[in-house]
């Protein structure tokens, strides 16, 4: 047999992958020909627990059930592109009512939550220093509808939320993540995303300091600092800067992970470690970086929380 793997030494920590490797949910030209059948199989080879929803599976529950358990796969969790900048909360559970059902159907318990309202037209596709913002006076109602949104979700279909700060989005740098978690309560928990707090100039340990119990979904990116570098000097766009390769995965760029071997450390985070990079596969082709970053993360980060714990 072979050497047990440190995730086995626990319950509370799973470790995924998301199929942004194979095919990109924006851009369809991006493994426009990948099928479930391949993101699937490859994901399960590697040694993943779970997927992240996708474009290219079935919204069916029976049927995405069925073809996840024939890869001895989970169903992670799933974005939700929100919209609560700018509309109201039973606006918003009216929107999500079909999405979160199949997540609850298949046995998932945290939904990640996109802030898409207040944003450009084409905002993935122009300069991202044309991002908007929230005003200063506009935080507090903000929060209350998040947290009144991610009660409901709870109550109706036993989901948590997980708040995605990302490049473009209202919560980008770490002034506007911290105002988002000041404003809503407990119900609102946090997506801690180590490329996007990366690309958007701060060390993602903060949140964990500062954030750390409601902490309850990580997405484990990693970024090429040169073109980041290339795409901030000449205001490029986010999808751009996703076509240029900024964002790989973990292991593969300028991420520091000891603060997250850390964290994981103390037993306090119970959930999910997604892998994921919005890379071209056919410049990156997935077997492989979803498979060197399995190895990453299991000598790198895992196997130094269990030692430290």
């Amino acid at each position: 047999m072979g050497e047990q793997s440190p995730l086995s030494a626990t319950s509370s920590v799973h470790l995924g992958v998301s199929p942004l490797s194979w095919v990109n949910e924006v851009l369809d030209d991006l493994g426009k020909d990948t099928t479930a059948e391949t993101c699937l199989t490859q994901a399960s080879a590697t040694g993943y627990a779970g997927v992240e929803l996708s474009r290219i599976f079935p919204k069916e529950p029976a049927a995405l059930k069925g073809l996840l358990r024939s890869h001895g796969l989970d169903l992670v969790s799933g974005w939700h592109s929100g919209f609560l900048a700018d509309r109201t909360v039973d606006e918003e559970l009216a929107a999500v009512r079909e999405h979160a059902s199949l997540l609850k159907a298949c046995g998932v318990s945290i939904m990640v939550y996109g802030e898409c309202g207040r944003m450009p037209e084409n905002a993935l596709d122009i300069g991202m220093s044309n991002r908007l913002r929230l005003g200063a006076g506009e935080w507090a109602a903000y929060g209350e509808r998040l947290t009144r949104f991610a009660q409901a979700l709870h109550d109706e279909f036993g989901l948590g939320m997980a708040y995605h700060h990302h490049l473009m989005m209202v919560a980008e740098t770490l002034d506007e993540v911290r105002a988002v978690m000041s404003a809503s309560g407990p119900a609102v928990g946090l997506l801690l995303d180590t490329g996007h707090a990366f690309a958007a100039g701060y060390d993602y340990a903060v949140l964990i300091k500062e954030f750390g119990p409601r902490i309850n979904h990580i997405h484990l990116k990693d970024v090429r600092e040169r073109i980041l570098a290339d795409v901030r000097t000449g205001d490029l766009s986010f999808n751009d800067a996703v076509r240029a390769g900024m964002f790989t995965v973990p292991g593969d760029g300028a991420v520091d992970y000891g603060p997250l071997a850390g964290f994981l450390s103390e037993g306090t985070y119970s959930g999910w470690l997604v892998v994921e990079a919005e890379q071209d596969p056919q410049k990156a082709l997935p077997a492989e970086t979803v498979a060197r970053a399995y190895r990453f993360v299991t000598e790198s980060i895992l196997k130094p929380a269990l030692a430290r714990a």
